[in-house]
């Protein structure tokens, strides 16, 4: 008797018959990841890679008949390109009463598994955990033994041609798989019943046993695919107050907490959106003092803002300052803005191509230059150059040099964007 009928021989113990599916000309074999699962272990034990493809057209010329489903067993009548009918067989090994019982019992600690379980719906969470706890309900390498009476000792056309077959009802009905392993649906669901109701024991304080690295990267491609990206909200979220009638504890400011959170939320909005435009923001780490600068910007109480502008280094408006460049372009326009330093060799002749093109030589307006910044005399607007060839816009206020806005690869634009700037729009008040 094979190791892949039951321990008790019942061969004939009941199980589902369907009838000979339409042809599958114009779609895959397999749609779900426990389909191609079930694919993937066929083509992984078939020494023949020819007979796996004759399965396949077999399988869409319609010469697959009624396909029985019972523990162990999967059973076909496959007529081949000349008319001639074989019984095609693919065995699979059933899973013990202790795997069943651990089987079980993961349904029944997770109330997902357990609700989709009662609704008729095979969570594929629930085949992963399984999988995680050396229970396989999915086939793997060696796992799909052929049998047919063509007298191919391998898969032949036929064992490969029921494979495909298999795989779409599987598509259909994944519950399938548990009554390959040896549980018809509604004695696992009435098991699921007396399991959940039981009365349980107290919890293992035996630690899990992993799983082997080598078995986790082979399963990479059976698992199912990763979400997709969440869409970007309207606005960023809104934290909890943190008003309430007990004191706080010593040492918190209720006020800096919120103030804290809110500008967190911010930043998780714009990280977000940064990922979804596939153009990453400036991924240098961000120190304290940068970071003190970032949560600044949300225009926090006074004593708040203090403690940023003491984080920080600078004073309240310097600190107000930085906010303007941050808002400007993060990092790397408080970079352009802390950071003075001399352009020389290739940067420096592209600075001036670029100066040269951006104005015919009569219009080009007469510019002091120290290190990386350009001044227009007597306006009150200067350039400066990133590293990265940008132009930022910088105007005088009150002695103060301030950024006037994002940069620009025209230098002439970004001039235009200073020269605009006007004084009533100042500097940040705190």
């Amino acid at each position: 008797m094979s190791r892949y009928d039951d321990e008790h021989g019942q061969e004939n113990e009941a199980g589902r018959t369907f009838a000979a599916l339409p042809p599958a000309r114009a779609r895959e074999f397999a749609q779900s990841w426990w389909g191609r699962a079930w694919l993937r272990a066929l083509e992984d034990a078939a020494l023949d890679a020819s007979a796996v493809k004759a399965g396949r057209r077999l399988a869409r010329a319609v010469g697959v008949g009624a396909v029985t489903v019972r523990p162990g067993r999967v059973t076909a009548v496959v007529r081949d390109r000349g008319g001639a009918a074989h019984r095609a067989d693919v065995l699979v090994p059933q899973l013990s009463d202790a795997e069943w019982g651990r089987f079980l019992d993961l349904a029944v600690e997770q109330a997902g598994h357990m609700a989709a379980l009662l609704a008729g719906e095979l969570p594929p969470h629930l085949i992963e955990d399984a999988t995680a706890g050396g229970i396989e309900l999915l086939p793997g390498l060696g796992d799909l033994e052929p049998e047919c009476d063509c007298g191919t000792w391998d898969h032949c056309g036929h064992t490969a041609a029921l494979c495909h077959q298999v795989a779409r009802l599987l598509d259909e009905d994944p519950f399938l798989l548990l009554l390959l392993r040896g549980r018809a649906k509604q004695a696992f669901l009435t098991d699921l019943h007396v399991r959940s109701t039981a009365p349980r024991s107290e919890p293992s304080t035996s630690a899990v046993g992993g799983v082997d690295a080598a078995e986790a990267w082979a399963a990479r491609d059976i698992l199912p695919p990763l979400p997709e990206l969440p869409g970007l909200p309207q606005t960023p979220g809104t934290p909890p107050s943190l008003a309430a009638g007990t004191a706080p504890a010593p040492g918190i400011d209720p006020l800096a907490l919120e103030h804290l959170a809110g500008r967190t939320a911010v930043e998780a909005y714009r990280l977000l959106a940064e990922t979804l435009r596939s153009d990453p923001w400036d991924s240098t780490a961000l120190t304290p003092a940068l970071d003190a600068v970032r949560l600044a910007c949300g225009a926090p109480s006074g004593a708040v803002t203090e403690r940023l502008a003491q984080r920080s280094g600078r004073g309240r408006e310097e600190l107000a300052t930085a906010v303007r460049a941050w808002r400007a372009g993060g990092v790397a326009a408080l970079t352009v803005l802390d950071e003075k330093w001399q352009v020389e060799g290739v940067s420096l002749a592209r600075a001036c191509a670029a100066l040269e093109a951006a104005w015919e030589e009569d219009e080009r307006p007469p510019f002091h230059t120290s290190g990386n910044r350009w001044t227009v005399a007597g306006e009150g607007v200067q350039l400066r150059l990133g590293r990265d060839g940008h132009w930022w816009p910088y105007r005088d206020d009150a002695g103060r040099w301030i950024p006037a806005g994002g940069p620009d690869r025209d230098p002439a634009t970004a001039l235009a964007t200073a020269r605009l700037v006007t004084d009533s729009e100042g500097s940040d008040a705190f």
